[in-house]
Order: structure tokens, then C-alpha cells, then sequence
């Protein structure tokens, strides 16, 4: 096999590379005076099985063409498979109808990747489960609950722990956490009472003088973390830090999650980290390269993915 990578998300692949011991293919991706983007792969690799490592974050429709340029490259250089790794999907919330002449977006993207050439897809925490059936080919959903399990593990061993979910549509993967941990389940129930009004918090569990740890898999804007974790105080949690996958944090979200009661929010790696991230006292990545360096592998060896998530 051998691994390319696009400029999305530079540390991370060379992260994977190192683990899996395999050097990077070299290749020219840069940006005419137009701002066009033009590939060319400077290495043989017919009959390769071939990785593109990409995640489509900011600056999403540069990074998505970047994507589907390099696959076409490679397709047209005779590559035996081309397999997508795309730690984060862009356009994942945009995964049905949310109203009257609105876009299913998701479904574009998954359409332009196929098109493009990739044989397979390989992405982690999808927002939104259904997506795996907007591809025809084969995709594999990768969980960072194993990372977080042993990261909380190190961290919080002997806290009386709960894991919180902010939202109801989050239950099922804070749950996971929750069982994997042997720790009790919360729940946040957002709603509005009429338009203008602010969310009514109301939290379904027993969070009184304990460690509360919101799970999701996007942060944003950071609004509705925060909210709840004020929800969390509120209601006498000992205290409160969050778990994302994927850490976003767009406008002034890094401001936000500094100002709030979060102790600590953990994202992964799957986008790389801006100067403000950086030097936030209360923001940590973990690195999510050894997961999709094993998977990667597996994929090539043609063995089992699903165990992964055992």
C-alpha cells in the first residue's frame, strides 16, 4: 500500500505514516494564480492500493476539490484501489431535508467522491449514521470511543463519573461511552418555549456533587456545550469537561469554551488545530493517528475492521 496525503490535514497523516512506517508519496498540489488546484502525483503507482488521507474542514471547498483532484490523479495513474480517509466529513449535517427546497448535501459529497474514483471510504464518527448509505462503495465507520475510554481511564481513574449527553440525539454513542467506562448516563433535553425565548434546560439524571462529561461528535460554535455545561453547575455537578471527535470551533467558539465551567474539552486530531486552539489552557487534542493507522492496515491485509470497535 502506500499513503498520500493532501494539505487538509498534514501532521495527522505523517502521524499515520510514522505508525505505519510507510513514507508519504510525494506529490505537487498547489493552487493556480486563479486559485484552480492542480495535482500531480511525482511517484509511480500503478497497481498501488492506495490512501488519500483528507479531511474536508476549513476551508471545506478547497480541501473537498483537493480530495476529489487527487483521486482522479491517482485513477488516472492506473492505481489498483484508491481508498478516501476522510477523519472528518464535511457537509455531514446537511444529512436530510430541514426544509421546503433544501439540499441533502451530504449525499452531493458522497456522490462526488464515487464519481471521482475512490473504491472506498474510510471516516470517522459520522454526525449522522445514515450517511454510510448515501455510498455505494463500501465505507467504514471508524468510533473514537476506544481513544476516549483510555484516555478518561488515565485521567479521571477513581472520579465518580457520569457521561452526559447535550442533546437527545446523541444518546446512543454517549451511551457506548457510558458502557465501555461502567459509568451511569445522563441526558440533556433542549427546548424552546417560542421563538426568541431562550432553551429550557431540563436534565434527565442523578449529576449532583459528580464528574460530569459531555460526549458528541461535532463542536461548533461551542453555544450548546457550553449551555449545557452551565445546565450541568446549575444543577450541582462537581464538575464538568467534554469529549468531542470532532473540534470545529469556528467564530469565537475558542473564546466561548475559555469562558465557560468546561475544565477541559478533548477533541481528537481529525482537524488540525488553529493557533487559538493551541494556545488554549482548556482545550486538548488527542491523536487519533494509531485508530486509523490500524485500520488502514487492516484494510490493505483485507482482515477485519469491525473488531476495532470491540
Amino acid at each position: 500500500m502506500k499513503i498520500l496525503t493532501g494539505n487538509s490535514n498534514r501532521p495527522l497523516a505523517e502521524a499515520i505514516s510514522a505508525v505505519l512506517g510507510q513514507p508519504l508519496v510525494r506529490a505537487n498540489i498547489r493552487r493556480f494564480s486563479d486559485m484552480e488546484v492542480f495535482v500531480e502525483i511525482l511517484e509511480n503507482v500503478r497497481g498501488e492500493d492506495m490512501f488519500v488521507i483528507q479531511s474536508t474542514s476549513y476551508p471545506t471547498n478547497d480541501h473537498l476539490m483537493e480530495l476529489l483532484i487527487i483521486i482522479d490523479a491517482l485513477r488516472r495513474s492506473s492505481a489498483r484501489r484508491i481508498t478516501a480517509v476522510i477523519p472528518y466529513y464535511g457537509y455531514a449535517r446537511q444529512d436530510r431535508k430541514s426544509g421546503p427546497r433544501t439540499p441533502i448535501s451530504a449525499k452531493l459529497v458522497a456522490n462526488l467522491i464515487t464519481t471521482a474514483g475512490a473504491n472506498r471510504v474510510l471516516t470517522l464518527d459520522l454526525h449522522a449514521g445514515q450517511i454510510q448509505g448515501f455510498f455505494d462503495i463500501p465505507l467504514d465507520n471508524l468510533f473514537a470511543g476506544p481513544t476516549f475510554t483510555d484516555d478518561v481511564r488515565k485521567r479521571y481513574n477513581g472520579e465518580n463519573l457520569v457521561m452526559v449527553s447535550p442533546d437527545v440525539g446523541g444518546v446512543v454513542r454517549t451511551r457506548a461511552l457510558a458502557k465501555r467506562l461502567d459509568a451511569d448516563l445522563a441526558i440533556i433535553d433542549k427546548r424552546r418555549e417560542r421563538a426568541g425565548v431562550s432553551e429550557v434546560m431540563n436534565i434527565i439524571g442523578d449529576v449532583r456533587d459528580r464528574a460530569c462529561m459531555l460526549v458528541d461528535d461535532i463542536v461548533d460554535s461551542a453555544g450548546t456545550l457550553c449551555n449545557a455545561a452551565m445546565a450541568l453547575k446549575n444543577a450541582g455537578a462537581k464538575s464538568v469537561s467534554a469529549y468531542v471527535t470532532h473540534g470545529v470551533l469556528s467564530g469565537g467558539a475558542v473564546a466561548r469554551v475559555a469562558s465557560s465551567p468546561i475544565t477541559e474539552l478533548v477533541t481528537t486530531d481529525s482537524i488540525v488545530a488553529t493557533e487559538a486552539v493551541r494556545v488554549a489552557s482548556n482545550i486538548r487534542q488527542i491523536s487519533i493517528a494509531p485508530l486509523l493507522a490500524e485500520a488502514i492496515r487492516r484494510i490493505s491485509e483485507e482482515t477485519s475492521v469491525s473488531s476495532l470497535f470491540d
